[in-house]
C-alpha cells in the first residue's frame, strides 16, 4: 500500500471512530473551558471570619472594622470565647478566627507589641493565604499608625514619620505570576498533561479497535503504518496544542513568554513519546476500553509528581524516578521554564534531550508491541 492511500486510510479511520474523534476534539476544547472555569476569579476573597476580642477597647474595635474593610475577609461573627469561634470553625460557619489579647490597648500604650491571633483553615491553601494575608494587613496598618503617631507626639514632623515609621519596607513583586492567581499557577502545566493523555488514548483507541477484524492495517507494514499514524495525530496535536497556548492562554491571560517555534520544537518528541505510549498501551491491553481507564488512572500521579505542585525534592526519589519515565515530567518543567519563567533554550536542553531520549525509547516498545499484536490477533 503506498504511503497517500496509508494516509488517506488512516485520517478515514480516525474521523469516522466517534471515540476517538471525541477524546482528540471534544476533550481537548472540553477541557479548556471546564478546567480553568472555577479559578476564574483567580483567588479568594470575602472569606468569612469570627472575631474574638478579649481586650473591648476603642482601639480594639478600630483594629475590627480595619479588618472588616479588607477585601480578603469578612468579619460575620463576634464570638466572646475562643471555645465559641472554635466551634463555628469546625460547624464550616467560618474559615477563620482572629483573636484580639486582653490588654491590647494597654500594651500598646506602653510600648510594648500586643500579639494576635490568627486561625484559619490550612486544607484549602489559598483560602488559608487569603485569610492571613488580609489579618496581617490589618494589623501591621494599625501597627503603622500607632507608631506614627507616637513619633508625632515626640516631634517628628508627620511627612517624616511617615517615612521612618519602620526600619526596613517591602517593595513585592510577584515572579512568574503576577496576577498571584491559580489560573496562571496551575492551568499550563495541566494543559501539558492533557495533550498527553489525550493523545495517548487516542492512539491506544485507534489501536485497541483495529485488533479485530481485517482493514488496511493488515495489509500495510507495521513500520510503515505506525510512521503515518504518528504523523497524523502529531499534526493534529500540533494544531490543538497552537489554540491551547495561543488562543486559550490569551483567553484566560496567561503568560506567553515563548516564541512559537520554541514552543513547536519542544513539543515535537513530547507528542512522539505520547503516541508511542498510547500505541503501546493499545497494543498490550486486551480490550479497548482499558486504554481510557488506564490512562484516566495515571493522570493524578502524573500531576503530582510533576514538581510544581509540590517540590521534587520533597518527593520520595522512587516516585521522582518513576515519573522521568513519561513525557509529562519533563516536557512541564521545560514548558514552565520556557514559557512562564522566561529560560532560553539552553535552560531546558536537559529536559529537551530526556524527551528525546524517551521519544526513541517508547517508540521501540511501541513498535515490537504493536507488530506481536498484529501477528497474535492474525493468527487468532
Amino acid at each position: 500500500m503506498s504511503v497517500f492511500k496509508l494516509l488517506k486510510a488512516e485520517l478515514k479511520a480516525l474521523l469516522t471512530n466517534p471515540v476517538v474523534v471525541l477524546t482528540v476534539f471534544g476533550g481537548v476544547v472540553f477541557y479548556s473551558f471546564l478546567y480553568p472555569l472555577p479559578y476564574t476569579n483567580q483567588t479568594p476573597r470575602e472569606q468569612l471570619i469570627s472575631v474574638v476580642n478579649l481586650d473591648m477597647s476603642q482601639t480594639s474595635f478600630k483594629l475590627e472594622r480595619m479588618v472588616d474593610a479588607t477585601p480578603q475577609v469578612k468579619v460575620v461573627r463576634r464570638d466572646h470565647t475562643i471555645e465559641q469561634a472554635r466551634n463555628a470553625f469546625l460547624s464550616g460557619e467560618i474559615s477563620g478566627i482572629l483573636v484580639i489579647p486582653e490588654h491590647f490597648y494597654k500594651d500598646i500604650l506602653l510600648g510594648k507589641s500586643p500579639t494576635l491571633a490568627y486561625a484559619g483553615d490550612a486544607s484549602y491553601f489559598l483560602v488559608y493565604g487569603t485569610i492571613v494575608e488580609g489579618l496581617a494587613k490589618a494589623g501591621g496598618t494599625l501597627a503603622a499608625q500607632t507608631t506614627v503617631s507616637k513619633l508625632v507626639l515626640d516631634g517628628q514632623p508627620l511627612a517624616l514619620a511617615s517615612e521612618q515609621y519602620s526600619a526596613t519596607k517591602l517593595n513585592l513583586k510577584p515572579t512568574f505570576n503576577p496576577r498571584m492567581g491559580y489560573v496562571d499557577y496551575v492551568v499550563p502545566a495541566v494543559f501539558v498533561l492533557i495533550l498527553q493523555q489525550t493523545l495517548a488514548m487516542a492512539a491506544g483507541l485507534m489501536v485497541g479497535s483495529q485488533k479485530l477484524g481485517n482493514g488496511y492495517w493488515r495489509s500495510a507494514r507495521p513500520a510503515q503504518l505506525l510512521a503515518v499514524r504518528f504523523a497524523v495525530l502529531i499534526v493534529i496535536y500540533y494544531l490543538l496544542s497552537m489554540y491551547y497556548f495561543g488562543a486559550s492562554f490569551t483567553m484566560h491571560g496567561v503568560n506567553q513568554l515563548a516564541h512559537a517555534s520554541e514552543l513547536l520544537t519542544l513539543m515535537l518528541p513530547f507528542f512522539i513519546s505520547s503516541c508511542a505510549i498510547g500505541i503501546w498501551l493499545g497494543s498490550v491491553t486486551p480490550r479497548r476500553e482499558l486504554v481510557t481507564l488506564v490512562v484516566l488512572i495515571s493522570s493524578m500521579p502524573l500531576i503530582f509528581s510533576a514538581g510544581f505542585i509540590w517540590p521534587v525534592e520533597m518527593i520520595p526519589s522512587p516516585i521522582v524516578w518513576l515519573s522521568q519515565l513519561f513525557p509529562s515530567t519533563p516536557a512541564i518543567q521545560s514548558f514552565l521554564a520556557l514559557n512562564q519563567m522566561g529560560a532560553d533554550w539552553t535552560q531546558i536542553r536537559e529536559g529537551y534531550l530526556q524527551l528525546w531520549v524517551l521519544a526513541a525509547v517508547w517508540s521501540v516498545f511501541s513498535y515490537l508491541a504493536f507488530r506481536r499484536s498484529l501477528n497474535k490477533d492474525f493468527r487468532k
